[in-house]
């Protein structure tokens, strides 16, 4: 028990707003999820190899996912001046990136084979090498939890984390699998 509490309290001190406990037999993945990013309104659908089809087939995704029973669910809120505070929304999303990153580097120390999922496409690289090269920093890479087929809404309720903070706020969130 005190080692996941250090780990809550290492991913705090990297920045995030809220950390909670995550089981990962509560993941589900889900095909329609997944099927959205085909639609591709991010813009990352075929352009990298942390989103799909780079990131593998839906079933690689699930069998990644089910080497692992528990992680933590990590979440950077911010503060939007309304709903079209699009500035805002980038610096959230920015500042998400920049604590998942720090943690990512802090926690590969103390369990090197965890799994560290984020919010939107991996942006490490100006220019994805995909799909003609290898991924450049695969050990970096930061797949999205949708990507990976998680409805993010979904894990945070049934792991009895908020996902919604009030009017006027945005969460990012993002997971890693620990053992």
């Amino acid at each position: 028990m005190r080692e996941l509490e250090a780990v809550h309290a290492l991913a705090l001190s990297c920045g995030f707003s809220h950390v909670g406990d995550l089981d990962a037999g509560t993941i589900r993945v889900r095909t329609e999820v997944r099927d959205s990013c085909e639609e591709n309104k991010c813009r990352a659908y075929r352009t990298n190899w942390a989103c799909p089809p780079g990131c593998g087939t839906l079933g690689e995704c699930e069998q990644r996912i089910r080497n692992y029973r528990q992680g933590l669910i990590l979440q950077t809120t911010g503060m939007l001046e309304d709903s079209l505070d699009y500035e805002s929304m980038e610096r959230i999303a920015l500042e998400h990136g920049k604590n998942l990153d720090a943690f990512r580097g802090r926690i590969q120390i103390r369990y090197p084979s965890c799994l560290v999922i984020g919010a939107g496409a991996c942006r490490r690289c100006e220019e994805c090498t995909y799909p003609h090269e290898p991924c450049r920093f695969p050990k970096q890479m930061i797949c999205s939890m949708e990507a990976m087929g998680m409805l993010v809404s979904e894990v945070c309720k049934d792991n009895k984390l908020p996902y919604y903070y009030g009017p006027n706020t945005l969460t990012y969130i993002g997971c890693v699998l620990l053992y």
